[in-house]
């Protein structure tokens, strides 16, 4: 008989985004004349830059052609985008990161799921609440945890993220964990954590010989100086995390799909017996078993990220979506909402006092606005929604005259 893998079942019946798309569709198709602006789901809105639209155009050329064509790449990504992001994300900063540390992937969705395949079904797992649903259904879909019971899953560690820690946790409410997902500047709640807030995790990491989990995909909206970038400004570092990067909103790649993981040389975990086994090897295999590789295109593309007009362009268009999110939190702030995040994140985590589905009801049957509900985030989400400041200029300033007039 076939059996199916049970810990689906565990899963809560609709993934958040899922729920929102059919409530956004009910919404439409009952009122099919109403614009609505959706700022909820984090999808960039910008085109591509000139010089990756440019580079992509003549990666296409290359593959017409015998002598410039391009089969099967490496599947840990082409030494030309490797060593680029080697050298401007990390070396130029200072961080002592090797290309040969970085492995390209279709994105870093993907990979943080992808990683939990390296690891234990008995490790234990601490993620914030709120939370990237991401860290958690892959781990649920492992078979690591119990049921769903009121919104948390047994033998998951939830580290509460609220306005009382400034939505940073620390590393006393780990309870002993083997691994923890950590993503600054954050989603849902646009905080950012100081390099002295990561340092501590670093250290009780390396103290409990655990492994720091850091999703940097927003790292580029970080305007504030002093911020950390990446896990490894923090020192020691390399010896106890995996650090996940993102083109997605850094280049507008959510359609193209690429990002990158950093798993350094030297970082271990250990077996049943006690003995430390290194990670890059296991994750080198696993994607040379698994995955054929982002394609040459998209990492010529990506690449071009990395040129001065890459790099002029590409903070441009963040800069964009920056002022998008100071227009839409100081127009909240001056209706009296608490807003985290918007100066160095593309979400603003506003305070609704309330229930977060009924205020996201709200807005789209009365403003045609569209934003995510914090309860979707898990239970400490709830009381807030999450706003996206992706869209474009005009519908951004059309949403706040809305806002005003339903709040």
């Amino acid at each position: 008989m076939l059996h199916v893998n049970e810990n689906y079942s565990k899963i809560q019946a609709s993934y958040l985004f899922t729920e929102i798309a059919h409530r956004v569709s009910a919404h439409q198709a009952a009122n099919p004349d109403a614009k609505i602006i959706r700022l909820g789901i984090g999808d960039v809105t910008e085109p591509l830059c000139d010089a990756v639209v440019k580079a992509m155009h003549k990666a296409v050329d290359d593959e017409a052609t015998r002598k410039d064509f391009h089969g099967y790449g490496p599947e840990q990504g082409y030494a030309f985008l490797r060593e680029k992001a080697a050298k401007v994300d990390f070396q130029d900063r200072g961080i002592d990161i090797a290309a040969d540390e970085i492995f390209v992937s279709d994105g870093a969705k993907c990979d943080c799921g992808n990683i939990q395949e390296l690891f234990g079904h008995d490790v234990k797992i601490a993620v914030g609440d709120p939370v990237y649903p991401v860290y958690v259904d892959t781990n649920v879909m492992a078979g690591r945890t119990g049921a769903n019971d009121g919104g948390r899953y047994a033998g998951l560690v939830y580290l509460t993220c609220d306005a009382s820690n400034g939505f940073v946790p620390g590393p006393e409410s780990a309870g002993g964990a083997d691994i923890v997902y950590l993503c600054y500047p954050n989603n849902p709640t646009g905080a950012v954590a100081t390099k002295e807030q990561l340092q501590k995790w670093v250290d009780w990491a390396n103290a409990n010989k655990s492994l720091i989990l850091f999703d940097a995909a927003y790292e580029a909206f970080i305007r504030t100086p002093g911020i950390p970038h990446s896990i490894y400004e923090c020192e020691g570092a390399r010896s106890c995390a995996i650090e996940f990067r993102s083109y997605s909103k850094t280049a507008g790649f959510t359609g193209v799909r690429c990002g990158y993981t950093v798993v350094p040389k030297g970082l271990v975990a250990y077996a049943k017996d006690g003995s430390p086994v290194e990670l890059r090897p296991m994750w080198t295999r696993r994607q040379t078993t698994k995955f054929n590789g982002a394609s040459y295109i998209t990492q010529r593309g990506a690449e071009a990220i990395y040129s001065p007009e890459g790099q002029a362009q590409t903070k441009a268009t963040i800069d964009f979506y920056l002022e998008n999110g100071r227009l839409m939190k100081e127009a909240l702030s001056a209706l009296g909402y608490e807003v985290t995040g918007g100066g160095n994140s593309p979400y603003l985590w506003v305070n609704v006092k309330g229930d977060s589905w009924e205020f996201f009801d709200k807005l789209l049957k009365k403003a045609n606005v569209v934003t995510t509900p914090g309860a979707g985030f898990g239970r400490a989400g709830e009381g807030y929604i999450r706003i996206s400041s992706f869209n474009s200029r005009e519908n951004v300033l059309e949403a706040v005259e809305r806002l005003k007039k339903v709040l």
